[in-house]
């Protein structure tokens, strides 16, 4: 069951655009340009976190830790698939999006914006 969860989180996140699935030792991790989220499979629930460009406020989420102000951290835990839901969507995507380092001005994130030299 703890398999089918992360395998729809992952068919989610492929269809927004190409991922790479970092397996570690202890998570498996999404990355584009940045690591946007990751998961720790437990033998009743995927534990995981996302990262948003802002607090997002939902008692789905355990926690939320700010690394910096606009890398927020969210501690959340999936059980079935049901929790994999348009909200929960909703978040994969404004991670992925993070990930892709869309939040940062392109200045800042080693690209030049249009009309730049």
């Amino acid at each position: 069951m703890v398999r089918a969860v992360f395998d729809q989180v992952l068919t989610v996140v492929s269809a927004f655009g190409p991922v790479q699935v970092l397996p570690e030792k202890t998570r498996i991790a999404l990355h584009v340009r940045m690591s946007f989220a990751a998961f720790m499979p437990r033998l009743h629930w995927l534990s995981g976190h996302l990262v948003l460009a802002r607090h997002a406020d939902s008692r789905r989420f355990l926690k939320a830790e700010e690394l910096s102000p606009r890398n927020i951290v969210h501690t959340f835990r999936l059980i079935s698939s049901a929790d994999v839901d348009t909200e929960f969507i909703s978040w994969l995507s404004e991670a992925y999006r993070v990930g892709c380092q869309e939040h940062i001005h392109p200045s800042q994130a080693g690209g030049r914006a249009s009309g730049s030299p």
